[in-house]
């Protein structure tokens, strides 16, 4: 039985690196009530670079146990996951809501270009399960840079103005790469806490998993 208050149930990584103000695997970043849910073993590494290889019946456990105490609907704090849309959808079933990342949102957007951590890991496969062409424009985070190495390797440091520099120059090269864009999704969702920089040096509006969810909020 759902609490008086809808709530959103977060699947979230097994994480230990620092995850700023607006962070989407905060709970505080979120306008709704949120409960999270940690997936044991789920490290950057094997989500991202290893497809959640292994994984798909814990996160299906964690979807499945977020049902059980209530959730409205459920979401991820990792972009990658769109690999697992389809199966943990059908896990919950079509009355629950799950969105597990902000590129479900590039069919619905006019010219998007994607910011993600790791472009080398966003494949075909990816663009397909999120329901987006295969040509959308991708650009990561400069491969190595401190921002992708805290998050990737899952360090236990981040500076906050480096992180912002390494995602604003990631913007830039996207742009400068495919100057027509309309749009930027970003993927990961560590990135949010800087889309105000990332729409300030691109002039482009910027979606992501916060806005994406909240846009889809319709519970009183």
């Amino acid at each position: 039985m759902r609490s008086e208050a809808p709530w959103l149930g977060l699947l979230r990584l097994d994480t230990r690196f620092p995850r700023l103000i607006g962070d989407a695997g905060r709970a505080d970043a979120w306008p709704m009530p949120v409960r999270v849910r940690t997936v044991e073993g789920a490290s950057p590494e094997r989500v991202v670079r290893q497809g959640a290889s292994g994984l798909l019946d814990d996160f299906i456990a964690a979807a499945l146990a977020l049902r059980a105490e209530g959730a409205a609907a459920l979401t991820t704090s990792c972009g990658f996951l769109v690999r697992h849309q389809a199966a943990l959808q059908r896990a919950v079933g079509p009355e629950l809501p799950v969105w597990t990342s902000a590129l479900l949102a590039l069919p619905g957007l006019p010219s998007p270009g994607v910011l993600t951590v790791d472009a080398a890991s966003l494949d075909a496969e990816c663009l397909r399960a999120a329901g987006a062409s295969i040509d959308t424009p991708v650009q990561g985070l400069e491969p190595g840079c401190s921002l992708q190495r805290t998050l990737l390797e899952n360090l236990t440091t981040l500076d906050a103005a480096d992180a912002q520099a390494c995602t604003v120059a990631a913007a830039r090269r996207l742009v400068q790469r495919h100057p027509g864009l309309g749009c930027i999704v970003l993927e990961c969702t560590n990135l949010p806490p800087h889309a105000d920089a990332v729409r300030a040096a691109t002039g482009l509006p910027v979606h992501h998993l916060l806005s994406f969810v909240t846009e889809r909020w319709t519970f009183p």
